[in-house]
């Protein structure tokens, strides 16, 4: 039996509702899956392009009602189009994105974001926050949280023993402390402690290389310490191809690797290329398939 996978438009002022329309009807979609399309209620009017509060509350609606229905097994598995982070603040929404609002309606503690693709994998130690408040928040408390996460998740998508690298903050890996203390402070604190708990992790490397090997087949998967250095490799080879995948839900949730892209909005011209492979992961992991996605 094919599983139910709820594709959600994101603001509905974007290209979420043209991509996801497009993907709910792709041959290779309907082969995996049962998409059900959920948007805001009919006759409700967004002009395309234009950022409202009324289209970020109608994006936050969709997601809590695809949520809902999936931990009622109404959906088995919830692929998601981009929602607009300053719609959800004019809106009076408090949460920045899909990750820490799907944390919050199902009570999940531990989270993190990994942009998979077949040529790289990559997940994230800290998120949306600025880039002066990184070292900061990268704890060894968090790391350590964030990579044994990883561990315990990436079997899924049939890496049973995962090799985790996981990368400096600093140029050069900070360098023994030349150009920066948090590897020694933080990073490698939290990869030791890991190590112990049986986890296959090691680093930090140097976030110029560590990436290029990676891709090579070093390692299965990277973990960056801030939102731009873990994306720009992702976007540089696997864009339009690569999948936002939520670890730590309950429920199966991917996303698309791009945003609401208000510039093309309504132009009947968005590829839906990352929203197809959204959703056929969502489907993959649905059904519970333990061999290599990719």
């Amino acid at each position: 039996m094919k599983p139910r996978v709820a594709i959600t438009i994101g603001d509905p002022a974007g290209i979420g509702p043209e991509v996801a329309a497009r993907a709910a009807a792709d041959a290779r979609v309907l082969d995996a899956c049962e998409p059900v399309v959920y948007g805001p209620p009919a006759g409700a009017t967004f002009a395309p392009g234009v950022l409202s509060s009324d289209a970020g509350r109608a994006a936050y609606d969709v997601i809590v009602r695809a949520v809902a229905d999936a931990r009622r097994d109404v959906v088995q598995a919830i692929a998601t189009a981009p929602v607009n982070k300053e719609a959800f603040r004019l809106a009076g929404l408090r949460w920045s994105g899909h990750t820490d609002l799907l944390a919050h309606l199902t009570g999940s503690r531990d989270v993190a974001m990994m942009f998979y693709s077949e040529a790289l994998r990559v997940v994230l130690a800290t998120v949306h926050i600025p880039l002066a408040d990184v070292p900061a928040a990268l704890t060894t408390a968090s790391l350590e949280a964030t990579i044994a996460l990883t561990a315990r998740e990436l079997p899924r998508f049939g890496l049973d023993h995962p090799r985790i690298a996981v990368a400096g903050l600093n140029p050069h890996a900070g360098e023994r402390g030349l150009f920066g203390r948090e590897e020694d402070t933080a990073i490698r604190p939290a990869i030791a402690a890991c190590r112990v708990r049986g986890i296959d992790v090691d680093g930090p490397f140097p976030g110029d290389t560590v990436f290029v090997r990676a891709r090579r087949g070093d390692f299965d998967v990277v973990v960056a310490c801030y939102h731009d250095q873990g994306l720009i490799p992702v976007k540089l080879v696997a864009f339009g191809q690569a999948v936002n995948v939520t670890l730590g839900l309950p429920i199966v949730r991917t996303s698309v690797d791009h945003g609401t892209a208000f510039d093309i909005a309504g132009k009947g011209v968005a590829d839906p290329g990352s929203m197809i492979a959204a959703v056929l992961l969502a489907a993959r992991l649905a059904r519970g398939s333990h061999s290599r996605i990719g």
